[in-house]
């Protein structure tokens, strides 16, 4: 690792602004020390705190906040961590716009048609996910997946992968990151308060019971009423999100139900169409969804109600 002269001024480093979208993950980790702890736990690394305060590993760092993001250069790569309570699945497509942007703007000044080779960041984008939903552990969504003609070799790619960092998933990255594994703590505490009482109540009951047992205790005392403030728009928003994906699906149901009766009924064929009406007529709602999702079970269906067209 390159060390700082003595005799040489670190550059100063981009400043944080805090603002109304903000988020308790990013209240943690836009603290350099906490970023550099998670850096270490994702990439096997020990980049010691020491080396850090004399701005010798994050030399020629620069942090921008992008909505919920943090963005980076640190030892030659350009790093943008995202934490989501939902799986955005066009979070390569979000990352490769933002990545330009910043790109054109670090080589604003460079002649793009000069014979030398200008140097850039390796890029590298992750997210952190803590949603309701079900999600693997692990994954990695494709720029590629959202070309509408699909190429075996892309000629432009960009991956982005996912972490599901719930209680009880990758548990040796929680570990190895106290915060990262605190704060995981934190909305488990934070959501399972909310079962019980009012949003409001819920999250200063997290915030004082977590300050109480050690959990991000020195954060939260710190910034309690922003902590407490942020909590309770970033709850309140995936809430709402929730509640519209609910709704959208429920149009989608039954707009994909009525499609499947009206083409059965062009097609002339009396099986899905007359299927789904006689499941409908029996009141066995969760039959017809689940037909219309899953074949085998459709199959099953036609024979169990149509023996004789089998």
């Amino acid at each position: 690792m390159k060390k700082t002269k003595a005799n040489e001024t670190p550059r100063q480093e981009t400043s944080v602004h805090r603002n109304y979208k903000d988020t308790v993950f990013r209240m943690i980790f836009r603290k350099k020390e906490n970023l550099l702890s998670l850096y270490n736990a994702l990439n096997g690394t020990a980049y010691a705190e020491t080396d850090y305060l004399e701005i010798t590993t994050l030399e020629n760092a620069v942090y921008m906040n992008y909505k919920n993001d943090i963005s980076f250069v640190f030892d030659f790569e350009l790093l943008l961590y995202e934490h989501q309570s939902t799986c955005n699945p066009n979070m390569p497509l979000r990352d490769l716009l933002y990545v330009t942007s910043v790109l054109q703007n670090r080589i604003k000044d460079e002649n793009l048609y000069s014979k030398t080779l200008i140097r850039i960041p390796a890029p590298r984008f992750v997210v952190f996910y803590n949603g309701t939903d079900f999600q693997p552990e692990q994954q990695i969504l494709y720029l590629s997946d959202s070309f509408e003609k699909k190429l075996d070799e892309p000629s432009l790619e960009l991956s982005v992968t996912v972490y599901n960092i719930n209680l009880g998933h990758n548990s040796e990255l929680l570990d190895t990151c106290r915060l990262l594994k605190e704060y995981a703590q934190y909305v488990a505490q934070v959501r399972a308060n909310t079962e019980k009482m009012p949003l409001s109540e819920a999250v200063e009951k997290a915030v004082n019971d977590c300050i109480k047992n050690g959990i991000l205790s020195e954060f939260l005392s710190k910034n309690r009423a922003e902590a407490i403030a942020v909590s309770i728009f970033e709850y309140d928003e995936e809430k709402h999100m929730k509640s519209e994906r609910k709704e959208w699906r429920e149009i989608g149901y039954q707009e994909g139900l009525e499609a499947g009766l009206a083409e059965g009924m062009k097609t002339g064929g009396d099986t899905l169409a007359k299927l789904l009406q006689t499941l409908i007529d029996a009141g066995k709602t969760e039959d017809v969804k689940r037909a219309l999702s899953d074949n085998a079970y459709r199959e099953q269906l036609y024979r169990d109600y149509f023996p004789t067209n089998s």
